[in-house]
């Protein structure tokens, strides 16, 4: 138990340091920038924000407001735009409607919130609905279209959203899952782990500088060494003592408000950017996607290809699958459950942790509570296909991410969300053991 609270304490302490250290301080105000004719080039004196409305093309009028007061910037043909302040600190910034070409409208009336630094660049994503050439085309920085109108464009642009989203949720999914099937624990704090590896993630790589994919590896390991001390430390002495499932989950709600509250107190409520330079987009036919976005999903196809042929084709996998499926009779056969066990939460918590590490690229952010709302979605998945089964949450991973991203054709904003439980509901009325999992006779 004291080797987890330890470890705990080391990493939240570097990320206090790292993060208390980032932020310079300054004492001299200087006059705002006011008028932008040209591209914002950061300086020791400047720092500037900028972002990009491909959908809206040029003319529209962009301004922030924070510290260094009030400056606003007009996009130019490809939807470009950038602000200079000499004033560090939190800007607000909006778009004004009234500038929008026909067609387009804003996803949400209320100003994005980000901190300048001087120095440095700060991209600014704002959703927008529609394009102005009416041809579905996705808002800049999102990746995604919006509600507003269904063409055939929009379905394969949403479609290929909902890959994406579903290959990242599996990531998660399948640690979820596996914990489940080897231990019957509903682990709610599995969410915090994927907000754990998007915020180291942006410690390493953002605040430290570090190589993304060097960043990567390192949260990878650290998220891994994590869950394998959660079970010497807590789990493996829990079970010993036989707490029963119901006692266990109660625990794993209160880490995950735990993990939830420390993250705020050392990182605030603001949102983090892994990555703070602008996405560049590629696009596919009607399909745009980031770099990132490609990225993110191919390494994801490749850990679940891992994940997959480790479970079927090594002895250890099928240990796995033993134990998940009857552990007494796993443990009466010579296989060290304890063991297996062990191996599953690490692996859970690595899988989890890059989960984060790509969600907080492809979401251009990460906060304290994204692993809070990305739980229901998790634990969506994971009964979708089957309690305990790991491929039976990839594909109900899959469906869901699917489902949250073509229904947001129809449906503004968060209802998307809403679909996902439903789609749950309905699925369990017809076949409650899930798409793969097994009847069980009761009593």
């Amino acid at each position: 138990m004291a080797l987890i609270w330890a470890f705990c304490a080391a990493a939240l302490a570097m990320l206090l340091g790292a993060t208390l250290s980032a932020g310079p301080a300054f004492a001299a105000t200087t006059a705002p920038v006011t008028t932008q004719t040209e591209a914002c080039t950061p300086s020791p004196e400047i720092g500037c924000l900028n972002g990009t409305l491909a959908a809206a093309g040029g003319g529209v009028t962009v301004t922030a407001t924070g510290p260094g007061g009030t400056a606003s910037a007009t996009t130019d043909d490809s939807g470009k735009w950038s602000i200079g302040f000499s004033e560090p600190g939190e800007y607000s910034v909006s778009v004004d409607p009234e500038t929008l070409p026909d067609g387009v409208t804003l996803r949400t009336e209320d100003p994005s919130v980000r901190t300048v630094n001087l120095g440095s660049q700060t991209a600014v994503l704002i959703g927008l609905n529609g394009s102005a050439g009416g041809s579905g085309d996705a808002a800049a920085g999102s990746d995604t279209a919006s509600a507003g109108g269904f063409d055939w464009g929009r379905l394969a642009q949403q479609a290929a959203s909902g890959l994406r989203l579903g290959l990242l949720l599996a990531l998660a999914a399948v640690g979820l899952s596996l914990i489940y099937g080897t231990t019957g624990i509903s682990n709610f704090a599995h969410g915090e782990l994927v907000t754990l590896g998007g915020l180291l993630a942006y410690l390493f790589a953002n605040v430290l500088g570090l190589n993304i994919f060097v960043a990567g590896i390192i949260v990878v390991v650290i998220c891994a060494a994590f869950g394998y001390f959660q079970d010497v430390g807590i789990w493996r002495p829990l079970r010993k003592r036989r707490l029963s499932l119901t006692q266990l989950m109660i625990v794993t709600i209160g880490m995950s408000l735990a993990l939830q509250y420390t993250f705020q107190f050392f990182i605030g409520a603001s949102t983090v950017r892994i990555i703070t330079a602008n996405p560049v987009p590629v696009r596919l036919g009607p399909v745009s996607l980031s770099v990132d976005s490609l990225v993110s999903m191919g390494i994801s196809v490749v850990v679940l290809i891992g994940v997959g042929l480790f479970l079927l084709k090594t002895r250890v996998g099928r240990a796995t699958r033993a134990v998940s499926d009857n552990p007494a009779l796993a443990a009466a056969s010579g296989i060290n459950v304890d063991g297996v066990v062990r191996l599953i939460w690490t692996t859970a918590a690595a899988l989890a942790g890059l989960s984060g590490i790509l969600l907080g690229l492809v979401l251009n952010g990460v906060n304290w509570m994204t692993g809070m709302q990305l739980l229901l979605l998790l634990f969506s998945a994971v009964t979708l296909g089957g309690l305990g089964t790991a491929f039976g949450a990839l594909f109900g991973a899959l469906i869901i991410g699917m489902t949250v991203e073509l229904t947001n054709i129809w449906l503004p904003g968060d209802f998307k969300y809403a679909t996902a439980l439903v789609l749950l509901i309905l699925l369990l009325l017809v076949r409650p053991q899930g798409l793969f999992g097994r009847k069980e006779r009761v009593g």
